[in-house]
Protein backbone atom coordinates (compact mmCIF):
# COMPACT_ATOMS: atom_id res chain seq x y z
CA UNK A 1 0.00 0.00 0.00
CA UNK A 2 1.73 3.42 -0.89
CA UNK A 3 1.84 5.65 2.01
CA UNK A 4 1.14 9.64 2.28
CA UNK A 5 1.74 12.23 4.53
CA UNK A 6 0.02 15.60 4.35
CA UNK A 7 1.48 18.32 6.19
CA UNK A 8 -1.17 20.93 6.92
CA UNK A 9 -1.20 23.50 9.59
CA UNK A 10 -5.05 23.71 8.95
CA UNK A 11 -7.34 20.79 10.40
CA UNK A 12 -10.27 21.15 7.90
CA UNK A 13 -8.23 21.70 5.23
CA UNK A 14 -6.17 17.87 6.22
CA UNK A 15 -9.30 16.96 7.23
CA UNK A 16 -10.75 17.33 3.29
CA UNK A 17 -7.61 15.85 1.98
CA UNK A 18 -7.60 13.12 3.88
CA UNK A 19 -11.50 12.14 2.94
CA UNK A 20 -10.41 12.37 -0.48
CA UNK A 21 -7.65 10.08 -0.40
CA UNK A 22 -9.90 7.64 1.53
CA UNK A 23 -11.72 6.42 -1.75
CA UNK A 24 -8.45 5.20 -2.80
CA UNK A 25 -6.14 2.70 -1.00
CA UNK A 26 -3.51 4.62 0.94
CA UNK A 27 -1.81 4.56 3.92
CA UNK A 28 -2.48 8.31 5.45
CA UNK A 29 -0.49 9.91 7.34
CA UNK A 30 -0.86 14.11 9.11
CA UNK A 31 1.48 16.19 10.56
CA UNK A 32 0.47 19.81 11.91
CA UNK A 33 3.79 21.66 11.24
CA UNK A 34 6.62 21.67 9.48
CA UNK A 35 9.28 20.02 12.20
CA UNK A 36 6.78 17.57 12.96
CA UNK A 37 6.23 16.68 9.33
CA UNK A 38 10.06 16.03 8.56
CA UNK A 39 10.33 13.82 11.32
CA UNK A 40 7.07 12.17 10.27
CA UNK A 41 8.84 11.54 6.69
CA UNK A 42 12.11 10.45 8.07
CA UNK A 43 9.61 7.92 10.63
CA UNK A 44 7.21 6.61 7.63
CA UNK A 45 9.05 7.30 4.78
CA UNK A 46 5.73 7.92 2.67
CA UNK A 47 5.70 7.48 -1.38
CA UNK A 48 3.91 11.61 -1.51
CA UNK A 49 3.84 14.13 0.82
CA UNK A 50 1.71 16.26 0.31
CA UNK A 51 3.39 19.67 1.76
CA UNK A 52 0.98 23.32 2.30
CA UNK A 53 3.79 25.83 2.01
CA UNK A 54 2.74 28.56 4.61
CA UNK A 55 2.60 27.31 7.84
CA UNK A 56 3.58 28.67 11.22
CA UNK A 57 6.55 27.36 13.65
CA UNK A 58 10.33 26.66 12.87
CA UNK A 59 9.77 25.32 9.66
CA UNK A 60 7.88 26.27 6.53
CA UNK A 61 7.06 23.83 3.62
CA UNK A 62 9.90 24.95 1.52
CA UNK A 63 12.42 24.44 4.00
CA UNK A 64 10.55 20.85 4.42
CA UNK A 65 10.86 20.30 0.74
CA UNK A 66 14.59 21.41 0.44
CA UNK A 67 15.52 18.97 3.42
CA UNK A 68 13.37 16.04 1.91
CA UNK A 69 14.92 16.42 -1.42
CA UNK A 70 18.37 16.62 0.25
CA UNK A 71 18.19 13.64 1.99
CA UNK A 72 19.58 10.53 0.43
CA UNK A 73 17.15 8.11 2.24
CA UNK A 74 14.35 10.48 1.42
CA UNK A 75 15.32 12.11 -2.18
CA UNK A 76 12.65 9.77 -4.01
CA UNK A 77 9.53 11.26 -1.86
CA UNK A 78 7.58 12.39 -4.41
CA UNK A 79 6.33 16.13 -2.69
CA UNK A 80 3.64 18.26 -3.90
CA UNK A 81 3.41 21.53 -2.61
CA UNK A 82 -0.41 22.92 -1.70
CA UNK A 83 -0.14 26.57 -1.63
CA UNK A 84 -2.34 29.79 -1.75
CA UNK A 85 0.35 31.92 -3.42
CA UNK A 86 0.46 31.64 -7.70
CA UNK A 87 2.85 33.91 -8.69
CA UNK A 88 5.75 33.01 -11.05
CA UNK A 89 8.16 33.77 -8.51
CA UNK A 90 6.32 31.33 -5.95
CA UNK A 91 6.27 28.68 -8.60
CA UNK A 92 10.43 29.00 -8.98
CA UNK A 93 10.18 29.19 -5.29
CA UNK A 94 8.76 25.54 -5.09
CA UNK A 95 10.85 24.19 -7.99
CA UNK A 96 14.50 25.49 -6.06
CA UNK A 97 13.07 23.59 -3.52
CA UNK A 98 13.00 20.35 -5.71
CA UNK A 99 8.82 19.92 -5.44
CA UNK A 100 7.23 17.60 -8.09
CA UNK A 101 4.29 19.61 -8.17
CA UNK A 102 2.69 22.85 -6.86
CA UNK A 103 -0.89 22.88 -6.28
CA UNK A 104 -2.37 26.23 -6.01
CA UNK A 105 -5.52 26.57 -2.99
CA UNK A 106 -8.14 26.15 -3.73
CA UNK A 107 -8.09 23.11 -5.45
CA UNK A 108 -10.64 20.87 -6.69
CA UNK A 109 -10.55 17.38 -5.07
CA UNK A 110 -10.48 15.87 -8.86
CA UNK A 111 -7.14 17.58 -9.35
CA UNK A 112 -5.48 16.58 -6.30
CA UNK A 113 -6.47 13.30 -7.07
CA UNK A 114 -5.30 13.23 -10.75
CA UNK A 115 -1.83 14.59 -9.41
CA UNK A 116 -1.10 11.90 -7.06
CA UNK A 117 -2.03 9.12 -9.43
CA UNK A 118 0.15 10.22 -11.82
CA UNK A 119 3.20 10.82 -9.20
CA UNK A 120 2.61 7.20 -7.57
CA UNK A 121 2.41 5.57 -11.29
CA UNK A 122 6.46 7.12 -11.06
CA UNK A 123 6.78 5.27 -8.27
Amino acid sequence: MKRVLIVEDQADIRKLIRMTLEFESYEIHEASDGAFGLRMASAVRPDLVLLDVMMPGEMDGLQVCQAIKSNPALASVKVVLLTARGQAGDLEAGNQAGADEYLVKPFSPLQLMDTIERLMAAV
